[in-house]
């Protein structure tokens, strides 16, 4: 009886486990409620002017009650040419023809400081608020689109770009 015991409450520690791992899993996965990131590589390391990566993500009605923050994720290699990077950003909401667009400025070193992003070995990663407690008033899908807007096509050592959404608190 003894025995059997020992072997149930190890099969229980090992069933519990799992479960843990599983959960640990599925968190590591899934985006928290309110929250969409995604990024895109670029091909060959460099961002070509008429290559111009589309994100849609869907606004539900209950999520047009909050307000969000947006960033755009810019990750690039230390041998990035300049400081800064000029991107359009053009969104188009559900139902609507219209498309509004806006240019920004991202600041990604200063001659003080260096690369502001983070940076591991020669890669570097930025998270640059672009708009903030943004609402969203009709449900659908929202499509962004990013366009570089540099002189130099294609612009190299642009590893990667994308946009995150998350509620604003």
């Amino acid at each position: 009886m003894f025995y059997n015991d020992r072997i149930f409450v190890q099969m229980k520690n090992y069933a519990v486990f799992l479960l843990l791992a599983f959960t640990s899993h599925w968190m590591a996965c899934t985006p928290p409620e309110g929250m969409y990131e995604k990024d895109i590589s670029l091909p060959g390391e460099q961002w070509a002017g008429s290559f111009k990566p589309t994100f849609t993500f869907n606004i539900s009605d209950m999520d047009t009650a909050y307000r969000y923050n947006i960033f755009i994720v810019l990750r690039h290699a230390d041998a990035y040419n300049y400081n800064n990077i000029w991107i359009r950003g053009t969104i188009k909401q559900p139902g609507d023809a219209a498309v509004r667009s806006d240019r920004y400025d991202l600041q990604l070193a200063t001659n003080e400081k260096g690369w502001l992003g983070t940076g591991m070995e020669d890669i570097y990663e930025q998270r640059v608020l672009i708009q903030q407690s943004t609402k969203f008033n009709h449900p659908g899908a929202y499509s962004f689109t990013l366009e570089q807007v540099m002189r130099e096509d294609p612009l190299k050592h642009v590893l990667n770009v994308g946009v995150r959404i998350e509620r604003a608190p």
